[in-house]
């Protein structure tokens, strides 16, 4: 079978340790495509803002990803990437910030992301109306939807694309827009634009705060999603970093199985974790494959990996890797 140089370069080369365990996790993860699995990606830290799009929308676009799980700032970013690219500024010596630096940045409407400076001045002319007719014409017709439903809709609507700055083949939120693609965003109201509607609510611009479906809403409609496709498809966890947008999703199998006492439903069938969280401590972020069998979540025999790495650097290889198949 054909192989691109990528896969080649990662079998020939990645042989121990955390390489290995790339590599592992990439072969595992198109087996379980090959039975008919499907796979849900929790993303979690900074990767929209990492343009992580530029790989992982074509796997959306390949039915290589099936649902995500993604925390409100990374369903956001993305966008602020699409709509405001080439104002973004590069931060290289980030590293040899002073404290006046940042204030300057700040002084600039400049919000420092690592190595990269998001323009909020720029972001919010392009996407601040857009948000609130969404917002207020639902309220208005009685309708409520989920974040990412509104974002959806902006999408469809055209209102946004005259600001667009980068192709949109590589935004992987354009591309679940695309395939209608299940998004689950536990924690939305700690964003950017979670923020912002708040505001609105405050200001009496909305009356209604539920018109933005909650998280609980969410826990809902992820568990009849899960129910549904786990029936005929065992479905996977590609985790990218900590915190709730893989916290949430996670736990949905044991909430299945012991509060709605499905016995019938299968647990998670691949697992793999990309993440510098240590376990010590408690770490829920960082806890290993083993200890959410003790959870309820995986099974023993489930296919699970942990690659404690820097996921801007990992998520592509594997992306790349199982999109060569």
């Amino acid at each position: 079978m054909h192989t691109s140089p990528i896969t080649r370069f990662i079998c020939e080369h990645f042989r121990h340790f955390n390489a290995a365990t790339l590599c592992r996790a990439a072969e595992a993860y198109k087996a379980h495509l090959k039975k008919n699995g499907k796979m849900l990606v929790a993303l979690a830290g900074a990767m929209s803002t990492a343009e992580i799009g530029l790989s992982l929308a074509e796997m959306i676009r390949r039915k290589k990803v099936h649902a995500i799980s993604c925390t409100g700032a990374n369903l956001e970013e993305d966008i602020f990437n699409l709509v405001a690219h080439d104002l973004y500024e590069p931060a290289p010596n980030y590293r040899y910030f002073a404290i006046q630096d940042e204030q300057r940045l700040f002084e600039r409407n400049l919000n420092r992301i690592t190595d990269v400076c998001i323009p909020d001045d720029a972001i919010w002319d392009r996407l601040e109306q857009p948000f609130l007719n969404e917002w207020q014409s639902a309220e208005k017709k009685g309708e409520r939807y989920f974040p990412h439903e509104f974002v959806y809709r902006i999408l469809r609507s055209g209102e946004i694309k005259r600001h667009y700055q980068v192709d949109v083949k590589n935004s992987w939120v354009h591309a679940a827009m695309e395939r209608n693609l299940p998004i689950f965003v536990p924690g939305w109201e700690d964003s950017s634009v979670g923020n912002m509607f708040a505001g609105a609510c405050i200001r009496g611009e909305i009356k209604d705060s539920s018109t933005v479906r909650s998280g609980m809403e969410y826990m809902i409609e992820l568990a009849k999603w899960y129910s549904e496709v786990s029936v005929q498809n065992s479905i996977g966890f590609f985790q990218i970093g900590g915190g709730i947008a893989g916290d949430f999703p996670i736990c949905v199998v044991p909430m299945l199985h012991q509060d709605l006492l499905k016995t019938n439903i299968p647990k998670w069938g691949y697992f793999c974790q990309i993440s510098d969280s240590i376990t010590s401590y408690g770490s829920y972020s960082g806890a290993v494959p083993t200890e959410k069998i003790s959870w309820g979540k995986l099974d023993a025999n489930t296919p699970s990996y942990v690659i404690e790495s820097d996921a801007t650097i990992v998520a592509p290889l594997i992306f790349a890797s199982v999109l060569d198949w």
